[in-house]
């Protein structure tokens, strides 16, 4: 078995949580060592965090042999009253649809950003300030 994941220090914008929940999201059959590696977590910390979710009905599993079968639930709405009514698959479209451009996009660094041949959008009126509802 690996040993504790790299720490990070300071601030970030999305909750071990919602990094727990994004990789289940992007493969539900997702072993808890692989989302520990890719959240940057200990194994011991994915499992709380997978509890907290199941508990508050954001997931639920199934058994199938040896491989866990995760679900989770689209229309439950996040918990926050700042995102009263926006549902948990809004944030997870966000996320697993980032996921999956940066595992196949590469930018000029490998860096996940634009590739070369690609400008970076200008932003408009409407896209400083984003707005989740």
């Amino acid at each position: 078995m690996g040993g504790v994941p790299e720490s990070h220090t300071g601030w970030t914008f999305l909750t071990n949580h919602a990094r727990v929940l994004a990789a289940i999201a992007d493969d539900p059959n997702v072993r808890i060592r692989d989302i520990a590696a890719h959240c940057r977590l200990t194994e011991r910390a994915v499992q709380k965090i997978i509890g907290d979710l199941e508990q508050d009905g954001y997931l639920s599993h199934t058994r199938e042999g040896r491989t866990n079968t995760y679900r989770i639930e689209p229309g439950k709405v996040l918990r926050h009253p700042a995102e009263a009514g926006l549902p948990v698959a809004s944030l997870l479209s966000l996320l697993v649809e980032d996921e999956d451009r940066r595992k196949h996009v590469d930018g000029p660094l490998g860096d996940g950003g634009p590739a070369a041949d690609e400008a970076p959008a200008q932003p408009t009126s409407a896209s400083r300030a984003p707005r989740l509802r």
